[in-house]
Parts: structure tokens; C-alpha cells; sequence
């Protein structure tokens, strides 16, 4: 029984034209991995071990749910790290917005994940390969199998290739808009028209750092810096909200 038992546990050998797929797609990301079967596992659907039962697949469920705490980790350091002038709340709305669903989606859309997910044939036959939940899973599935096969910084790496350039050009800005929170708040003050300022551009070409002031009736309000000219006006409008409010409260 316990030489049965055994048996049963070992992982399906993917058909060759699989095993060809995912050498391919480990080339294009420039990753190598030490256990491959994790990496098919990460894209193993659950349809497709449910056609397959005599071959014992693992779907990618449980790799899903720890790479799921492995991105939220990620991406919380990331941003403690890159934005110490935000406060928990800040924060919190902001990682939200970078690891929800539609945010994991563009990612795995980039990275043609849909196109190597293991689906059964009736998975495949109504769209599975497209459902938004489908690929922000694979997603996640991938980050957990390359944790697992590899350790964080790998991870961190990988992230710092496909995920924190967005956050960096303020791909998630409309989430934390403080441009239109300050020109509410003068607004509401009759105050004149905001005025957005480039002051500095610093480093090469390839790696800008742009510093940016608000004005308001020729008073500086506050300063900020970012990658791109819209962050570091967020961060601006972000400060000189600050301090307005912080004056109010005085």
C-alpha cells in the first residue's frame, strides 16, 4: 500500500510539446529554473488535472495562495522603501491598487502568461485562457513557484523588471490623485490657480529624477520628485495638501 501511495504522489510528465513551451518561456524572462515542475505547476489550471486524473498534475491553486503573500510582501517593501513621506493609510490604498486583479492582469498580458496556462478543453473552449481571474492567478502562481524555487530576491528582481517601473512612472496615480484633492481644497478657499513647475531634472537620460514645485499666488506650496513629470507633481500636491491642512489645524 505504501509503494502505491507513493506512486500516486508523483507529479505527470508534460507532454513534449508543454516541457518546448516553458523552455521558451523561460528564456524570454531570463529565468532558470532549478525544479521546472514548479514552473509547470504555476501554470497547471485545475480543469487540466481534472482531464488528467490518471496522471497525477498539481493544479496551481496552493502555489496561487503563496505567491498571493509573496507579491504583498514585494511590493510593501518596495514602496516603505521608495515613499517615506507616505503615510500607512497611503500606503495601503496604494499596494492595493498594484497587486488587485486588473493590475495582475496587465502584468500576465505582458508577459504572454495566458498563452502557457494548462487548461482542460472545456476551460479552453469558453474562454478560459482570457478570463481576468485565470491569468491575475497564473500570475500570482508564477511569483510563488520562483519563490519557492529560488528565494525573495529573485522575486524582487523579477518585480523590479515588470511591476515597480509602473509604480515608478505613476502608472497607479489615480488611485492616490492629490492633484485634484488640492485643487479642491483651494477651491474651497476661493484661493487663485494652481501653478506646476519643473525646477530640476536630475541624473541621465535613462534614469530622470524630476522635481517639481506648486505655487499658488507665487508661494511655493510644496515640492516633490518622481521618475516621471506627473508623479513628482502628485508628490508636490501631496506635500503642499500637508501642509495646508496642517496650517488649518493650527
Amino acid at each position: 500500500m505504501s509503494m502505491k501511495r507513493k506512486k500516486e504522489h508523483q507529479p505527470g510528465v508534460l507532454p513534449e510539446e508543454a516541457r518546448t513551451s516553458f523552455e521558451r518561456l523561460q528564456q524570454e524572462l531570463g529565468i532558470t529554473f532549478k525544479q521546472p515542475t514548479l514552473l509547470y505547476q504555476a501554470f497547471t489550471h485545475s480543469s487540466y488535472v481534472n482531464e488528467h486524473r490518471k496522471r497525477y498534475y498539481t493544479d496551481n491553486e496552493r502555489l496561487e495562495f503563496l505567491g498571493d503573500a509573496v507579491l504583498e510582501l514585494s511590493v510593501s517593501h518596495y514602496l516603505f522603501k521608495h515613499y517615506p513621506k507616505m503615510s500607512e493609510g497611503e500606503l495601503t490604498k496604494l499596494r492595493a491598487a498594484v497587486v488587485c486583479e486588473p493590475s495582475l492582469v496587465l502584468f500576465a498580458n505582458e508577459l504572454d502568461f495566458g498563452r502557457y496556462v494548462l487548461l482542460g478543453k472545456g476551460e479552453e473552449l469558453t474562454g478560459g485562457r482570457e478570463r481576468p481571474a485565470l491569468l491575475a492567478d497564473a500570475f500570482e502562481s508564477f511569483v510563488g513557484a520562483l519563490y519557492l524555487d529560488q528565494g525573495l530576491e529573485p522575486v524582487v528582481q523579477f518585480l523590479e523588471r515588470v511591476l515597480f517601473p509602473k509604480v515608478e512612472i505613476g502608472a497607479f496615480s489615480h488611485v492616490m490623485d492629490y492633484k485634484s484633492q488640492l485643487q479642491e481644497l483651494i477651491q474651497q478657499k476661493n484661493r487663485g490657480p494652481l501653478v506646476y513647475e519643473i525646477v530640476e531634472e536630475k541624473g541621465p537620460a535613462h534614469n530622470r529624477t524630476f522635481v517639481t514645485e506648486v505655487a499658488l499666488d507665487s508661494q511655493v506650496l510644496g515640492t516633490g520628485e518622481g521618475r516621471s513629470k506627473k508623479e513628482a507633481e502628485q508628490q508636490a500636491a501631496m506635500v503642499a495638501i500637508r501642509k495646508l491642512q496642517g496650517n488649518t489645524e493650527g
